[in-house]
């Protein structure tokens, strides 16, 4: 694979950045590049003035309102994008429903959904994980019985990003009970407005708000609302997973993390020498780039590889483990850097309540959250000892 970029590439990454020059708002970049948390309100913002640029459906076919923009594009933009600081567009309907729906949704479910979507006048969140199943998520029991035109779901959703905002949740429920567990699934979409839902918050270690649990209690939800065929959900769902663990792999923004890093640890100092200077943390940071290159050229390759509507394979879960091995390293070596600095957070700061932190060191605020934050990275979109099964059983055929 040739990584240079051709001359048209060259003009495409300088029409990128003079849009994100242009529009993207100061206080939005400030606040990611800060690692400062983002509101719904900073989501939305962003999203709706890409949306107007017309560039939110990276991936999508120009007839449902995308770019089509080729992998080698997509991946200029999502560096760019993350160079800027720029806030993400979350996934859960772009980039994880989105797909699902063009694939398999009919063509009134298309009409609906899929321009909301891309306006962000839905915000989607995902209901998979249960307790109890997780990592085994073919074991889920919400339940959801047909009633003449409707379903009426019961059970209960954990560790749902973001719920607390979405419009929108699709949802994975059992429909057959009598049936293999992976055969007795579907793919439903529930509007989280519907009486009998209750979304009960997470508080994380980081004392953020990110996760919630969601009950079902007698929710009705309208047959037209189910994907597809009742009772091929775990079809679905594969094909939605193998999307999202190849966006989980957020090369980006790893590189722009890498930079901080480094800059940290060049202002630090051990025994009056700079700490990138010192031969084993230099060495720390080298092995990291190396290991960030080499997942930076295999994601171009399963880029590069997605045609029409085939989905990725296997390779996403070695985009998963090394993407989210990557991140939380990166979050190690910043601790490692800032030192004993990094040990508290100031959770005010990181809201915006204040301009800077109460320790007067606006980089080594955020880090103890950011770090705690990220050890959740190995275990979202399928933990990864679950993909390293999958890679054995899949590639190595064991």
């Amino acid at each position: 694979m040739d990584l240079n970029y051709t001359a048209d590439d060259l003009t495409f990454r300088d029409r990128v950045r003079a849009f994100l020059d242009t529009n993207l708002p100061g206080d939005l970049q400030h606040k990611v590049l800060n690692h400062k948390r983002l509101s719904k309100q900073d989501y939305v913002r962003w999203h709706k003035i890409v949306a107007k640029q017309g560039w939110v459906g990276t991936g999508w076919p120009v007839e449902y309102g995308g770019t089509e923009w080729s992998p080698v594009q997509r991946h200029i933009w999502e560096e760019e994008c993350a160079r800027a600081g720029t806030p993400p567009i979350l996934p859960f309907g772009v980039a994880m429903v989105a797909p699902v729906i063009m694939a398999f949704g009919n063509e009134a479910q298309k009409r609906h959904f899929l321009p909301r979507i891309l306006n962000c006048d839905d915000w989607w969140c995902q209901g998979y994980s249960e307790p109890g199943a997780g990592s085994d998520l073919a074991s889920l029991r919400t339940r959801a019985e047909r009633q003449g035109e409707h379903y009426l779901v019961n059970g209960q959703k954990t560790w749902t990003t973001l719920a607390q905002h979405a419009d929108m949740i699709f949802c994975l429920v059992r429909t057959d009970s009598g049936a293999r567990k992976q055969e007795g699934i579907s793919f439903l979409l529930i509007d989280m407005r519907t009486p009998g839902i209750t979304v009960r918050p997470i508080i994380m270690l980081d004392e953020e708000h990110e996760v919630n649990e969601v009950f079902f209690d007698n929710v009705k939800v309208p047959v037209e609302n189910l994907i597809g065929e009742e009772n091929k959900g775990w079809t679905y769902a594969k094909y939605l997973l193998g999307h999202e663990r190849t966006n989980i792999a957020a090369v980006g923004r790893a590189k722009r993390e890498l930079l901080f890093v480094k800059r940290i640890a060049t202002e630090q100092r051990k025994h009056g020498q700079p700490l990138l200077s010192d031969p084993l943390f230099a060495a720390k940071v080298a092995t990291l780039e190396i290991e960030l290159m080499a997942l930076e050229v295999t994601v171009l390759r399963v880029i590069s590889q997605e045609t029409g509507k085939r989905a990725p394979g296997p390779e996403a879960s070695m985009l998963k483990i090394k993407g989210t091995e990557i991140q939380q390293t990166l979050t190690e070596l910043m601790l490692e850097a800032i030192g004993p600095y990094g040990m508290p957070f100031d959770p005010a700061y990181l809201d915006g309540e204040q301009e800077h932190s109460v320790a007067d060191d606006d980089d080594a605020a955020p880090l103890a959250s950011y770090y705690f934050n990220f050890r959740k990275t190995s275990i979202y979109g399928g933990s990864n000892e679950i993909q390293k099964n999958i890679i054995s059983q899949m590639i190595l055929g064991l």
